[in-house]
């Protein structure tokens, strides 16, 4: 990865961080990587853990940027960290997926519960 790439994608998971935590989101993790796969975010909200992908947009457009491949890489990572956290707290948390859309403009698009598993 490019070092620009690099950097826009911190600086991209930094935006979406402040999003979540300025309605009351603590961020638990960024950019955790597990044996199944990276987790850009995980971040809790009252009562929900919420795994987060984030991804640059060059174009704004109804398409996903998240691969079916991707979406079950992070559905597998997100379990390997809810496995351990359940063996550290002893209780299974609610969760859901989003995506974090950055547009080319810079905007920020988040849609909720993007992915069931």
């Amino acid at each position: 990865m490019s070092g620009r790439r690099f950097h826009a994608g911190l600086s991209a998971e930094e935006q979406v961080a402040r999003h979540y935590e300025a309605q009351g989101a603590r961020t638990l993790e960024r950019r955790l990587r597990t044996p199944e796969g990276e987790i850009d975010l995980v971040v809790e909200l009252p009562g929900i853990l919420v795994f987060v992908e984030v991804k640059a947009r060059k174009h704004h457009g109804p398409e996903s940027p998240i691969s079916e491949k991707q979406w079950q890489r992070l559905g597998l990572a997100a379990e390997f960290y809810m496995m351990h956290r359940i063996s550290v707290t002893g209780a299974t948390p609610v969760c859901r997926f989003d995506a974090a859309l950055i547009g080319p403009d810079g905007r920020l698009e988040v849609i909720e519960n993007a992915r069931m598993t």
